[in-house]
This record gives C-alpha cells, sequence and structure tokens, in this order.
C-alpha cells in the first residue's frame, strides 16, 4: 500500500478485524456483481469506496426514468445509456484506483463459466429466480462464494452462500430449481426506494467480510428485513443433502 491508499483507507487499518492485512486482500480481490440497477447500486458502489480492487458488472439492461426512484448509481443525465456504462463512470468518480470491468449482456453459463475462473466472490443482485438458479449452479461448480440479495415492495432478503464450507447450503438447497415460482417485478408490484439500498448495502458488508475473513458473514442463516415494519428477522437453513445443485441428487 502506497501513502495515498493508507490514507484513503486509514479508517479501515484502525478497525483491528482489517488492519493493513485486510486491506491489502480487497486491494488484490475481484467482485463480480450481476445486476446494476437497485441491489448493484448500493453494493458496487460500496465495494468500490472500500477499494476492492477490481469489479466487473454485468448487466443488458439500459437507465431509465422509473429506475432513478432507487438505482442511485445512475442519474437523470444516464437515461438511455447502458446501466454499466454508466454504473463504471460512477465508481471510478468515487474511486479511480479501482478498475471497473463493463459487460453489457444478460449473463449466462457461457459468460459466468469464464468469468468465474477469475473473481473471489460474487454479487447477485438480479431480480429473477431463473437467473438466481443459474449463478448458484454456476457458483457451486467454479467453488465461488456468492452473496444473495433480493428485493420487492416492503419486503428483502440476503444469505451467503459458500461452497468452500462443507456445511455451507446453496441457493437451491432453499429454492428447488425444479419448483415453479411466480416471476414477480419491481415494475408490476413496486418496491420502496430505500430498501434496495439497504439490501445492497448488506450485500457489500457481506462480501467485505468474505474476501477479509472476519466476524460471521451468513452463512447457515438468512436475514429478512421488513421496512414497513422496521423488524429484522433471521432463519437457520441448512444444507440438502439431496439438493440436485450440491447435494447428492445432483
Amino acid at each position: 500500500m502506497n501513502d495515498e491508499q493508507l490514507l484513503r483507507y486509514s479508517r479501515h487499518v484502525f478497525l483491528e478485524d482489517i488492519d493493513v492485512a485486510g486491506q491489502k486482500k480487497l486491494l488484490t480481490s475481484h467482485a463480480l456483481v450481476i445486476g446494476a440497477g437497485g441491489l448493484g447500486s448500493a453494493a458496487a458502489p460500496y465495494l468500490a469506496a472500500a477499494g476492492v480492487g477490481k469489479i466487473t458488472l454485468v448487466d443488458h439492461d439500459k437507465v431509465d426514468l422509473t429506475n432513478l426512484q432507487r438505482q442511485i448509481m445512475h442519474t437523470q443525465a444516464s437515461i438511455g445509456q447502458n446501466k454499466v456504462a454508466s454504473g463504471k463512470s460512477f465508481l471510478h468518480r468515487l474511486n479511480p484506483g479501482v478498475e471497473v470491468d463493463a459487460i453489457e449482456t444478460k449473463a449466462d453459463d457461457k459468460l459466468l463459466d469464464r468469468l468465474l475462473t477469475t473473481v473471489n466472490i460474487v454479487l447477485d443482485c438480479t431480480d429473477n429466480f431463473a437467473t438466481r438458479q443459474m449463478i448458484n449452479r454456476l457458483c457451486v461448480k467454479h467453488q465461488v462464494p456468492l452473496v444473495s440479495g433480493s428485493a420487492l415492495r416492503f419486503d428483502g432478503q440476503i444469505s451467503v452462500f459458500d461452497p468452500r464450507n462443507k456445511t455451507s447450503p446453496c441457493y437451491a438447497c432453499i429454492f428447488s430449481p425444479v419448483e415453479q415460482f411466480e416471476e414477480v417485478s419491481c415494475a408490476s408490484m413496486g418496491i420502496f426506494s430505500p430498501l434496495v439500498g439497504i439490501i445492497g448495502a448488506m450485500q457489500a458488508a457481506q462480501a467485505l467480510q468474505v474476501l477479509i475473513g472476519f466476524g460471521e458473514p451468513l452463512v447457515g442463516r438468512m436475514l429478512l428485513w421488513n421496512a414497513r415494519n422496521t423488524q429484522i428477522d433471521e432463519i437457520r437453513i441448512s444444507r440438502n443433502p439431496e439438493c440436485l445443485v450440491c447435494g447428492q441428487g445432483q
């Protein structure tokens, strides 16, 4: 770390759980953020501000006026731009020392098979069940920890799935990939603006914990945030030995 980095990240360095060694880990880490909308707009800036050395943003969508109620990485001037291009510009202004790779495409098996050989952690900031299942399956395949978050209306949830940990469940242990779920979206159901910020910031916090290796990340636990009642609940989740993705049923 040079003098400028020591000053920029000094408030991290003061924390015994992080210190210089932990900050160095962040500076050499590569985080993949899939989804540059509401959740990604909160998670990616905190990763950049914290000094994660490389951030790859993946999203196929463009910025729309309706996004600006909650997607704080984008502005009025970003309307019509690719979300990853808008996000990259925002993150560079926030921290010029972070490398940002913007990939304007919809995540698929081929892309993730390539990217997951290079990243240290994945943040799932997407908004549909099929994509979450694909991300989970490939994270299990490549043994890359996954921070999964979701938010709709006034309800959010977050958990960490770490396939390197033999006791950790995966996303499919909880939500079977063969079950049929009705897809719902913010466009049809609505969403409380700060909710994506709360969950996205939590995703960033969990990612930093996993990358540095301190505390107790949400492995085997899921937090449920109810913004209407300002209530947080925690449920314990276990690995399913018959899981079609990480268990004997695969």
